[in-house]
């Protein structure tokens, strides 16, 4: 088992090659036409098996087609992953559609959605009192 720093120090060294790659290599037919970015990567304790979550701009068929084209691209990410990468087995590698942002920005216009309703009830209230 490696020790909890070489697991985060690995984690963010795939973060930083697959996202080199995807600015250069992947991003051919393979990959589809949605915007792409590595929000996280989960490597396991044993270095043997790496989690990609990845978010995706674009349209639901572009979404779609995307991760598509990321799970077609697993073995030659791997393959780049154990050149670029120094370790001794290079771990298998798993594409997550990660749509926590998606989530986010719902919640946050909801939120100004809600602050905007209540903004003229207020200025109401304060104007009947005086």
């Amino acid at each position: 088992m490696a020790t909890n720093r070489r697991v985060s120090r690995v984690a963010e060294l795939i973060k930083r090659e697959v996202s080199q790659m995807l600015i250069n290599g992947i991003k051919d037919d393979r990959v589809g036409t949605g915007m792409v970015s590595i929000t996280d990567v989960d490597v396991s304790g044993d270095l043997q098996h790496a989690k990609i979550y990845v978010s995706i701009y674009g349209t639901e068929e572009a979404k779609t087609e995307t991760m598509a084209g990321l799970k077609s691209a697993t073995g030659y990410v791997r393959s780049e992953l154990g050149a670029r990468i120094r370790l001794r087995r290079t771990p298998e590698v798993v594409f997550i559609q990660d749509r926590s942002l998606e989530r986010g920005s719902k919640v946050l216009s909801l939120l100004n959605q809600i602050k905007q309703e209540r903004k003229p009830e207020n200025l109401d209230e304060k104007q009947d009192e005086e």
